[in-house]
């Protein structure tokens, strides 16, 4: 079993990398690892670097860098807010097959409302669990996480030139015909559905809507099934 630990490039100065208290006790506490250890550094944004432990777990030395592969086409899921637990388990599985980026956001119907400080402390939990999930499934990137946004900032930011693809329960093409693209902006509704409206608004905005079968699913597992059948579609799982 690899042993990874992933260090972010501004601790990065040339052959050393600097640990960070949450670093030392995961390498020292958790892993209980020795000075001299070999270890595998990412520094989530695609570079990995062969390492070994210093004395005191101060920094590690890192050989040369190399890039890892990446997935073969760029999906962001943007998943409508739900108990936080649920969010929780996207994250991590969404990071785990792949996703580019992650973008919950706060639909009509969503039952969880998260406003300033509270939007932010999620927001950081979040990114922890991706940094925990690249680290266990190998990715040398760690997708970036967005804090809750609006249906209006999610459609001011879709990237120029992907597809967006609504899953949503009433009808859709299959997959299998969405249409070749650079990229592809999956977007998942709440556990009630999507608002009208708000089928209309991500319609304008180019959204073709496709279909995950004919069963009734629950939210964070339609997020979960419709990342994977996009990479089979477009990445590396096909």
């Amino acid at each position: 079993m690899r042993r990874r630990i992933h260090v972010p490039p501004e601790r990065i100065d040339g052959s050393l990398a600097r640990l960070d208290d949450a670093g030392r006790h995961y390498l020292h506490d958790v892993l209980r690892l020795e000075p001299g250890a070999a270890v595998e550094v990412f520094d989530g944004g695609g570079g990995l670097y062969d390492g070994r432990i210093e004395p005191g777990f101060a920094a590690l030395a890192l050989g040369a860098r190399r890039d890892a592969a990446r997935a073969g086409l760029p999906i962001v899921l943007a998943l409508a807010l739900s108990k936080g637990e649920k969010v929780d388990l996207v994250v991590q599985k969404a990071t785990e097959l792949g996703v580019a980026r992650i973008v919950p956001w706060e639909a009509e119907r969503s039952v969880v409302r998260l406003e300033g400080g509270r939007a932010e402390e999620r927001a950081r939990r979040w990114r922890r669990i991706a940094e925990e999930a690249a680290r266990q499934c190998g990715r040398a990137d760690v997708p970036e996480v967005r804090a809750p946004a609006s249906l209006a900032e999610l459609v001011a930011e879709l990237p120029r030139g992907y597809l967006p693809v609504v899953f949503h329960g009433d009808g859709g093409t299959s997959i299998a015909q969405l249409p070749p693209t650079i990229g592809v902006v999956a977007v998942v509704g709440p556990e009630g559905g999507l608002a009208g409206a708000e089928l209309g608004t991500l319609e304008r905005a180019g959204a073709a809507r496709a279909s995950l079968g004919p069963r009734t699913l629950r939210a964070e597992t339609a997020a979960i099934a419709a990342v994977a059948l996009l990479q089979a579609r477009y990445g590396d799982m096909g």
